[in-house]
């Protein structure tokens, strides 16, 4: 009974977390450049000692837990808005952001000119070109080409840095839009192409969303009745035990 106390517990508190994800995702199923993420579990076995199990002992002694969460860098789609300064990526790459926290990597092109003359973000954090320098942009008509290059009013103005990861880089996500990268893990895109005038849209699918919230609040409330359950057992054997004694 015990181990299926602490496989309902541990169940129940990984279905906690992983509402959390999804509600973080539900959260930002409208904000440029967004990365879903995917929650994931390890096994953990009640016992301490390595012994051999039957199947019947193997179901009530391993239960998961949430292990952590992965990203989802699959490509969103790509809407015009109209801005020349909204740009987006096609492809595995990123833009290039100084932060006041360091060098970040983002998704969202919702770039626009600051009263300083420095392309930046919605932060107000500067976008950097390939020597991680911030581009400064004069008065004119801003047109952005597909290796990045920055024009206004044809004449080169600086050009974005757009990094792209090998795939087993791990990312680290900060904020809603931007990611901590392994130093020295970026290198210079070569499979990766800027179009201006369009943003990328978060790569969540808001019905698929939708649907695994339910279904992990209904594994939750089942969880929570299995405790109760287990609960009311445990209450009504020690109350036994000292009518006995």
């Amino acid at each position: 009974m015990g181990s299926g106390y602490y496989a309902a517990f541990t169940g129940l508190a990984a279905r906690m977390d992983a509402l959390d994800v999804v509600a973080n995702n539900l959260a930002n199923i409208s904000t440029t450049g967004y990365r879903g993420q995917n929650e994931f579990y390890d096994a953990v076995t009640a016992s301490s000692e390595p012994q051999a199990l039957s199947p019947l002992n193997a179901a009530i002694n391993d239960y998961g837990v949430l292990g952590g969460s992965s990203i989802n860098f699959a490509q969103g789609n790509l809407q015009k808005f109209g801005n020349n300064l909204d740009l987006a990526i096609k492809g595995s790459g990123f833009f290039v952001v100084q932060t006041p926290r360091g060098v970040r990597y983002t998704r969202n092109g919702a770039f626009h000119v600051s009263a300083a003359g420095q392309l930046v973000d919605e932060q107000e954090d500067p976008v950097l070109n390939p020597r991680n320098l911030p581009i400064q942009v004069p008065l004119g008509t801003v047109a952005v080409a597909q290796d990045g290059t920055v024009s206004v009013d044809s004449a080169v103005a600086g050009q974005l840095q757009v990094a792209e990861f090998a795939p087993e880089t791990q990312l680290t996500p900060e904020g809603d839009t931007n990611f901590i990268a392994p130093a020295g893990a970026a290198r210079p895109a070569q499979n990766s192409t800027v179009a201006a005038g369009m943003l990328e849209s978060s790569n969540l699918n808001p019905i698929q969303e939708t649907v695994t919230l339910m279904v992990l609040q209904r594994h939750a409330e089942m969880l929570e009745k299995a405790l109760s359950i287990f609960l009311d057992d445990f209450n009504r054997t020690a109350v036994q035990e000292l009518a006995i004694d």
